[in-house]
């Protein structure tokens, strides 16, 4: 999706300063509590037919937005929009129209299908819930779905354990497609599956996005997988959104120093004339129950100055449209 048609879309996805945060019991920790900051005002919008990709390092907080996006966690602070309606704070009586637009495929297929279930069963559910089809034409739907993601309709009788993680992948997939979402946040559905099985779910996820106009959050820690699926990349580290624009531009010619150090961790064929010198980051991320004054990163920049200490950098939008959070952007 280029720039100008992603522009002109309606955002179908709002987020507005979201946060999320947890308070940690004083005894947990001995001598104090604490709050830990896992999201930590995040804003961006994602247009009708777009893939967003969110990518960083374990602790970054990029699980924890996709299920505050997916209403699976109360946000503690900001506005979510779903199709221009406020759905931040929505009691879950008022969110069945949302649940059936937007749907969550999770890491560990295994963990989210009931083991004791026919496979029929388990996608049949939602359906039957939200009322999409009646008894008659049950099957014929069922059928369809299986088709769609590459399962025999034979595996509709089959319980999860006699499948193959790729296959279980697969009936995660089908069971968020029978509501009909426009929306899917992915949170790392590739990332358990060795290289070969990737290939074959990443092309199903792209070639599922163009039949039926998918819009995908789409959470990874590989930036190759990123790379491949999104029209846009969001890098977080340490709950906060620290680059956000065109994938090409963004691995291309990263503005933050964190990106241009997650870029630099690429492997490249060794016949190109213009491979980067890698950059080894110094130390591990702070914790987010006290993250660092001034900007996050400031602990492990390479390019780090007395003013990143001090003062927070906010996401600003450089030329081209897209938005850095730092006070010396390289681009």
């Amino acid at each position: 999706m280029s720039d100008a048609i992603r522009s002109a879309s309606k955002p179908i996805l709002a987020l507005r300063g979201v946060s999320k945060n947890y308070d940690i019991p004083r005894a947990l920790l001995g001598t104090r509590g604490g709050t830990v900051h896992a999201v930590d005002d995040v804003t961006f919008e994602v247009a009708a037919g777009e893939t967003l990709g969110l990518i960083g390092e374990s602790g970054s907080g990029k699980t924890t937005l996709g299920r505050c996006i997916a209403r699976l966690y109360e946000i503690s602070g900001g506005a979510l929009e779903f199709d221009g309606a406020d759905i931040s704070h929505a009691p879950e009586r008022r969110l069945a129209w949302f649940r059936r637009r937007v749907q969550m495929i999770f890491q560990d297929p295994s963990a989210s299908l009931n083991p004791q279930r026919r496979i029929g069963d388990v996608i049949a559910e939602p359906i039957l819930f939200h009322k999409l089809r009646g008894p008659a034409d049950l099957r014929a739907r069922l059928e369809e779905l299986m088709r769609l993601v590459g399962l025999p309709v034979e595996a509709l009788e089959y319980y999860p354990h006699e499948f193959s993680g790729g296959q279980r992948q697969r009936i995660g997939i089908a069971r968020a497609l029978a509501v009909e979402p426009a929306l899917i946040v992915a949170d790392e559905p590739v990332s358990a599956l060795d290289v070969s099985l990737q290939a074959q779910i990443i092309n199903l996820f792209m070639d599922l996005r163009d039949s039926l106009q998918l819009t995908y959050v789409f959470i990874a820690h590989d930036l190759a997988v990123i790379r491949q699926i999104s029209n846009r990349t969001a890098i977080m580290y340490l709950g906060s959104v620290v680059e956000i624009g065109n994938t090409d531009d963004v691995f291309e010619r990263p503005a933050h120093p964190y990106t241009e150090a997650l870029v630099s961790s690429i492997p490249v064929q060794e016949t190109r004339a213009e491979c980067r010198p890698r950059i080894l980051l110094k130390g591990d991320m702070p914790s987010s129950l006290d993250p660092p004054k001034g900007c996050k990163f400031s602990t492990r920049c390479p390019i780090v100055q007395d003013r990143c200490r001090a003062e927070r950098p906010l996401l600003r939008f450089l030329p081209g449209g897209r938005q850095v959070a730092c006070h010396f952007p390289k681009a």
